[in-house]
């Protein structure tokens, strides 16, 4: 294996696991301008050496997976994403490439979660996500809580209107849900776009109420079958209909007033009351969108300017090192305070110790802040012209500074981590924290406050002994009243009957957020199933990978863990769920289909394989296991035959799945 492909190996296994996080779970934990820099690298890299390329490869399709927590909707007209320039040059090469100068529309980039409304005979009656692009989760009833969607259009057509935009958190409403959430000692959100996105993917639709969603639509599907043929006519329609639009939009005649648009809301996007990282710059008359189409994941007439992070300059005054409940010791920057992007930043992210070592930050130095769309800014760089001599290099901690342990760097991580997990007080507390929060069991009363207090009492000493406490046991800790211990008590024994995909979230499995946690209780049933699948089979479902399959197995064959499952199951947890299990005849199977099917449309025939616990793809690689050629049948079935894959007619597939 030479230097190429092994780079682009450790590409997709990290792209896989930051997409995952981002889009599945609501929790990332890069920046966005890291993660596009990770793509970009990758893209380089495919189109330099195609032959290590993997076509089926997530960077080539839109979105990420559909939650099993919610139905599915097939989508009308596939949501597409969009593809990002970075420059004037590139900007320049896209107009080039639609081969057009002029009547374009710009809007701002909404950092949120796409969504599609649907609206019969002028009510509302469905919502999606955007999902995988093609089909979304209903969440119908979570959108009906956002006061900004009108339950019924103003002068509204007959028929079908589907309109599309972004939900979205303001940053007001953001920095006080984060207050909340230190209050409550639970986790805060690392941006806008992930609490509105984790908002609105709770089943509790008093959540979303309560959170204060806000929406932008920017998209009438099928336009021009109410006369409109152009974006700036639709946004007008939209307006006209009672439908939410964002304030900052312009028709620019040219190429040139696109460029004084993006230039001119660079900096103040700032004074906007929500996020945005770029400018989308669409192609005005829609009827050149059909001839212009689209790839795999993005249309040809738009694209998305994004702006470079913002900078600034400031002294690093100190590093805390903090751990958290898996163990991993994040370092963190204190700085003098500086004004960046709108806001004073006092600390910075330094993600991990070899990154401090890579750009060699010293204690005392001048240091590049930067800040894009995240609110939890980052160091960059160092100026090293600045140094006096009296900086002092970061030391890399070998023992943990909460409890004293040894510290390790596990293969194929970044990160130190403390392995002490049974007794390191800083672990359990965010351990217990986790396992309690929402997401989690669900016990109301307990945050992180609380479970400090419980840890340094020493009255528990793995998650399990806090349903064994007694209502003397809880009034010994200071500021819990009597009536407040019986409540946190009823909370406790109502949680075992929590659905098991809460018991599955709260384990704190590295990787696996409540998303994933859904995957593993949809195919497995039971906890006991998880804790005796193998590797292969827990990789074999669609969206987890073999990274988090490595986890979730290591997991469950830990001695410790396997006490703390046989503990819960001991106490009276739900263990299973009555639910139809996937099967596992095409497990390791990749197909794909092409041309037309007779019997089935190809989202049918993917289901019969996704429910067999195959998976599907689009495109013809050395990894697919067969191909189903269908009347009409393309250039998949000529790749395919060269590359020696396995062709199935329609009958040879029902023959394959009929049992």
């Amino acid at each position: 294996m030479d230097i190429f492909e092994a780079r682009m190996n450790e590409l997709y296994k990290l792209i896989e696991h930051h997409a995952g996080l981002y889009y599945n779970d609501d929790s990332p934990e890069i920046s966005d301008s890291e993660y596009d820099s990770l793509v970009r690298e990758l893209a380089t890299l495919e189109h330099d050496y195609p032959q290590y390329a993997r076509t089926d490869f997530l960077t080539h399709k839109v979105g990420g997976q559909v939650s099993s927590l919610f139905a599915k909707v097939a989508h009308s007209v596939p949501m597409l994403s969009l593809d990002n320039v970075f420059n004037a040059e590139e900007l320049t090469n896209f107009f080039a490439r639609i081969n057009e100068t002029r009547g374009f529309v710009c809007e701002m980039k909404i950092d949120g979660l796409a969504v599609s409304l649907t609206y019969e005979d002028g009510v509302f009656v469905r919502g999606a996500t955007r999902g995988d692009g093609r089909t979304g989760e209903d969440v119908t009833d979570n959108l009906r809580m956002i006061d900004a969607i009108p339950k019924k259009l103003r002068n509204a057509p007959s028929g079908i209107v589907e309109v599309r935009g972004e939900v979205l958190m303001t940053t007001e409403r953001f920095n006080a849900i984060n207050r909340q959430c230190e209050e409550q000692g639970i986790k805060n959100f690392a941006n806008p776009r992930n609490a509105a996105a984790g908002t609105l993917r709770q089943k509790n639709p008093d959540i979303i109420a309560e959170r204060g969603l806000d929406i932008f639509l920017y998209y009438l599907v099928d336009a021009q079958k109410f006369g409109i043929t152009t974006q700036y006519a639709s946004l007008l329609w939209l307006i006209e209909k009672g439908l939410p639009v964002q304030e900052v939009w312009k028709y620019c005649e040219d190429m040139k007033a696109v460029n004084v648009f993006i230039k001119h809301w660079h900096e103040e996007r700032h004074k906007l009351s929500y996020v945005t990282d770029g400018v989308v710059i669409k192609l005005d008359d829609m009827t050149k969108w059909g001839k212009l189409g689209a790839t795999s994941h993005a249309p040809r007439w738009a694209v998305a300017y994004k702006y470079p992070p913002e900078e600034a300059r400031t002294k690093l005054v100190s590093i805390d090192v903090s751990v958290g409940r898996t163990g991993v010791l994040t370092p963190v920057a204190v700085l003098e305070p500086v004004r960046l992007a709108g806001t004073q930043v006092r600390r910075a992210s330094l993600h991990n110790f070899d990154d401090i070592a890579q750009k060699d930050i010293r204690v005392g130095d001048i240091v590049r802040v930067r800040k894009a769309a995240e609110i939890i800014p980052e160091i960059v760089g160092v100026d090293v012209s600045a140094r006096t001599g009296q900086e002092v290099p970061c030391e890399v901690p070998d023992v943990c500074p909460v409890c004293g342990s040894e510290v390790v760097k596990l293969p194929g991580e970044a990160a130190l981590r403390c392995t002490n997990r049974a007794s390191c007080r800083a672990q359990l507390v965010e351990g217990l924290n986790y396992f309690a929060s929402r997401d989690g069991m669900d016990i109301k009363g307990i945050g992180r406050v609380l479970a400090e207090k419980l840890i340094n009492s020493g009255m528990i000493h793995t998650l399990g002994d806090i349903y064994r406490l007694t209502l003397e046991d809880w009034t010994t800790l200071d500021k819990v009243a009597e009536k407040t211990a019986q409540n946190i008590i009823a909370e406790l024994e109502t949680s075992k009957s929590r659905p098991l995909v809460n018991l599955v979230t709260a384990l704190g499995i590295p990787y696996v957020g409540r998303n994933t946690a859904g995957l593993l209780v949809n195919r497995f049933g039971s906890l006991e199933a998880i804790m005796k699948a193998t590797q292969e089979e827990i990789a074999d479902i669609e969206g987890v990978g073999h990274v988090i399959a490595e986890s979730v197995h290591d997991f469950m064959n830990n001695e410790e863990n396997v006490k703390l499952i046989d503990d819960f199951r001991a106490l009276g947890f739900r263990m299973s769920e009555d639910i139809d299990v996937k099967g596992t005849k095409l497990s390791g199977k990749t197909f794909v289909f092409t041309g037309t099917l007779a019997s089935m449309t190809r989202e049918v025939a993917s289901g019969h394989v996704k429910a067999l616990g195959g998976k599907t793809a689009t495109s013809v690689s050395a990894k697919t296991s067969y191909v189903v050629a269908g009347e009409k049948a393309g250039a998949k079935l000529a790749r395919a035959e060269k590359l020696g894959i396995t062709i199935l007619t329609e009958q040879d597939f029902l023959n394959m799945i009929s049992d």
